[in-house]
């Protein structure tokens, strides 16, 4: 409002409120012109608050177009760089994928080649073992034709045998699963009759179990106190030749039922070999008798649950089993280290009923019978054989 306007204005305003007695009181005409001072200061900050007002709102306005600029940068900027990350994602997933590629066939190029490794090596083990195992032998067990007890002693269990490799008559006797003498008959007569003297051989060392041989004019026993020791004692000079250690043994019961042997050892048309257990399979490892060195190991099979004994008959491991001390004595396990036996070849054996288990079972290849102690009996028991038939 201009200052000639407001005079005016409050002369209109008196006029109209004042009544005419009224108007010429000066403390009244004060009044109203104060009051309208007073509403033209309150309208006059009400027009600059408003101005600050629109002012603020106009800045704000603009910081917040800029911002929406910056905003739309932003996006620009960023959809580009998405869009960069995004080729760049594509081209490592095809580097990855052809990383794969390449990685997948040298593992399959090396897989292959480990295959080939593998089946060089077994065709060469095999090689090695047909080597290892090259007499002419080709038997195998068809029966259990007869049984001869021999003698009966005082002991229930023991061992006796002859010496396999020299057509020797000599009969060894070893009474009980832990000792140190050998008795030697001159032939099967004297050890019948007792006449003449047997000859008497006290060793240095004691044996373990029944699983004794004689071989070559050296017996081979597990040496009592240790888990896996075999001594070569030379029969003759009455010393002992070498010893060794066998892998693989550690001094636990070869057969459930004869848990005095450890190691039992054994010969066949190919030589020495000795039968261990491993958990509960039992392990056949050959040795060369001369050097005491292991030739080869395999791992049967057969369970040594409700086992009595075993032996081996041309490379092929035979297990005597038993469900109790008055049941037949049945070999249901049969292992062929060369596996050239056909198990539909192979026939049920059972052994001539007995009420006691075997102590040992042994093999004499020269002669095609089993050398074993049953409940303090020597017997012998005829075989009867036939030839391998190959199979898978």
């Amino acid at each position: 409002m201009t200052a000639q306007a407001r005079p005016f204005l409050v002369f209109c305003l008196m006029s109209l409120l004042l009544q005419p007695q009224d108007a010429q009181d000066p403390e009244m005409v004060q009044y109203i012109f104060r009051r309208f001072q007073m509403l033209e200061q309150g309208l006059e900050k009400c027009r600059q608050d408003t101005r600050a007002y629109i002012q603020e709102f106009q800045e704000f306005s603009k910081k917040v177009s800029a911002d929406l600029e910056r905003c739309h940068l932003y996006k620009t900027e960023y959809k580009s760089e998405m869009h960069h990350l995004g080729g760049r994602v594509e081209r490592a997933q095809r580097e990855i994928d052809y990383l794969e590629y390449i990685r997948t066939s040298e593992t399959c190029i090396e897989e292959d080649k480990m295959v080939m490794e593998k089946q060089i090596k077994d065709s060469e083990e095999e090689q090695k073992v047909r080597t290892l195992l090259n007499s002419s032998c080709d038997n195998m067990l068809t029966g259990i034709k007869s049984m001869k007890i021999v003698k009966t002693t005082k002991d229930t269990h023991g061992c006796w045998m002859k010496d396999i490799s020299n057509n020797s008559t000599k009969i060894y006797f070893l009474s009980g699963s832990r000792n140190n003498t050998i008795w030697e008959f001159t032939n099967m007569k004297a050890f019948m009759e007792g006449k003449p003297t047997p000859r008497k051989l006290v060793l240095l060392l004691s044996w373990q179990g029944t699983g004794q041989v004689v071989y070559r004019g050296f017996l081979f026993f597990h040496n009592h106190g240790t888990p896996n020791e075999i001594i070569k004692y030379n029969l003759q000079k009455k010393s002992v030749e070498d010893r060794m250690l066998l892998p693989g043994s550690y001094g636990i019961p070869v057969y459930q039922h004869t848990p005095w042997t450890h190691i039992d050892l054994a010969v066949d048309e190919h030589g020495l070999w000795a039968i261990h257990r491993e958990i509960d399979h039992l392990i056949i490892t050959k040795i060369d008798p001369e050097t005491m060195a292991v030739e080869h190991t395999w791992t049967s099979f057969c369970s040594n649950r409700d086992a009595d004994a075993a032996f081996l008959l041309c490379g092929v491991l035979y297990v005597v089993y038993s469900r109790g001390r008055q049941s037949s004595r049945i070999i249901n396990c049969v292992y062929d280290v060369l596996g050239t036996i056909n198990k539909q070849d192979i026939p049920t054996l059972v052994f001539p009923k007995r009420q006691r288990v075997h102590s040992m079972i042994h093999y004499n290849p020269q002669e095609k019978q089993l050398y074993s102690w049953n409940d303090g009996s020597q017997i012998i028991y005829k075989l009867q054989t036939k030839r391998k038939q190959a199979g898978p």
